[in-house]
C-alpha cells in the first residue's frame, strides 16, 4: 500500500529536489501541494506567485492544488505531509500535521529549539506516527564509504575531523536573514556539520566551545564555529556561514592518511563526488558513484511510516540539543 503524501508550500526545494526523488520511490504517491490561505500566510497577503508556483507543480508533476495548508492536511487521501516551510513555522505546522493523524516529513532543522522538538517527538510517539528530519546527505553512499575507511583502519587513528559548510550572501529578503522566520547561520548551514559530527563521533558527542557572530545591522548570526568531542577523545572542528566563500567539505585527518570530501553535503543525484586521499608522500583521487541522497531520505521515511517505532527520534532529539548548546555557548 502506497503512502500518499502532500506538500505544504510550493517551495523551490520541493519542486527541484523532493518531487524528482519521490518519483523514484516505490510505495510513495504524490497527491498535491497547498499554498497558504490568507490567514495562514506569515507575511499577511499571500503573494500571487504562490498560486502560480503551485500551478506549475501540477503541470510538471500532477497532483491537485489546494488553497490552504489546513485543507490539505485534512484531506482523507493524504497519509503524510512534507513541510518545507521556513524553520520558525515547522513546530506549529508539524503539530497540526501530527494532530490530524498524518506522518510528518520536516525539512531541516526539525524545529528551532529543543523544547519544540521534544513536544513533536512526544506527540508522534503518542499517536504512533512517523517523523523525519531531512538531512539527506547522511544517506549518500559517499558517507558510508568514508565510515568504512575509518572503521577498517585505512585512515589510521583519528586525529581530527574538520567540517565546513558556507556560501555567499543571498538576497536580503531571504528568510535565512529574518529572525522571526528562524533565520541564522547556525539553524541553516550550521546544522549540516553538526549532524555530520553526530554521524562520525557518535552518541557521546558534546559541545566544548562555540562562537556565533552577528555583525552590526543584522538580526541573525551570519557565521560561526564550534568544537565538539566524544568520550573517546575524538574532536571535530566545525565552521559555517552564509556570507562566506563557498565551502562544503569534510576532512578526516588520521595518523596514516587524510581523506577530503569536497561535496559532502550537496552531492545531488547528478553529481559524481570524489575523495582526495593524502599521505605524507602521495596524493590520489578516488572517484565515487553518483547517488540520490534525497531519494534515500524519502525511502527511510516511507519505511518509518510502515513502522513508526523505527523512526530515528533519538538522532533528531540529539541534533536539536547540540544546536541549542551551540547557541547558548555562542
Amino acid at each position: 500500500m502506497s503512502i500518499r503524501i502532500g506538500i505544504l508550500s510550493p517551495s523551490n526545494i520541493a519542486f527541484r529536489r523532493f518531487l524528482p526523488a519521490l518519483k523514484k520511490c516505490a510505495g510513495m504517491e504524490y497527491v498535491g501541494v497547498a499554498y497558504a490561505a490568507r490567514e495562514e500566510w506569515f507575511g499577511g497577503d499571500v503573494p500571487p506567485s504562490e498560486w502560480e508556483k503551485a500551478e506549475e507543480f501540477a503541470k510538471s508533476y500532477g497532483g491537485e492544488v489546494t488553497e490552504g495548508y489546513r485543507r490539505l492536511i485534512a484531506r482523507p487521501d493524504v497519509d503524510a505531509v512534507y513541510v518545507p516551510l521556513p524553520p520558525a513555522l515547522h513546530f506549529a505546522w508539524g503539530r497540526e500535521v501530527l494532530n490530524a493523524g498524518k506522518h510528518l516529513f520536516l525539512e531541516k532543522p526539525f524545529t528551532t529549539n529543543l523544547r519544540d522538538t521534544e513536544e513533536l517527538l512526544a506527540l508522534a510517539k503518542e499517536k504512533s506516527l512517523a517523523v523525519h528530519e531531512n538531512y539527506m546527505f547522511v544517506y549518500h553512499s559517499q558517507l558510508a564509504r568514508i565510515k568504512r575507511m575509518i572503521a577498517e583502519g585505512e585512515t589510521g587513528d583519528i586525529r581530527l575531523f574538520r567540517m565546513a559548510f558556507g556560501f555567499p550572501k543571498r538576497p536580503g529578503n531571504d528568510f535565512r536573514y529574518v529572525r522571526s522566520l528562524g533565520g541564522g547561520a547556525l539553524l541553516d548551514c550550521g546544522g549540516y556539520p553538526t549532524r555530520l559530527a553526530q554521524e562520525l563521533l557518535g552518541d557521546s558527542l558534546r559541545i566544548v566551545q562555540a562562537k556565533l557572530t552577528q555583525p552590526e545591522g543584522y538580526e541573525v548570526d551570519l557565521y560561526g564555529n564550534a568544537v565538539l568531542e566524544n568520550d573517546l577523545g575524538q574532536c571535530a572542528q566545525i565552521s559555517f556561514g552564509m556570507d562566506n566563500a563557498y565551502q562544503c567539505q569534510l576532512e578526516v585527518w588520521g595518523s596514516r592518511e587524510t581523506v577530503i570530501a569536497p561535496r559532502i553535503f550537496t552531492a545531488g543525484a547528478d553529481v559524481t563526488p570524489s575523495l582526495t586521499i593524502r599521505t605524507s608522500t602521495d596524493e590520489s583521487t578516488v572517484q565515487l558513484e553518483a547517488d540520490d541522497q534525497f531519494q534515500h531520505s524519502i525511502e527511510l521515511f516511507a519505511a518509518s511510516c510502515a513502522d513508526p517505532g523505527a523512526a530515528p527520534a533519538d538522532k533528531i532529539r540529539r541534533q536539536s540539543g547540540l544546536i541549542e548548546e551551540i547557541r547558548k555557548r555562542g
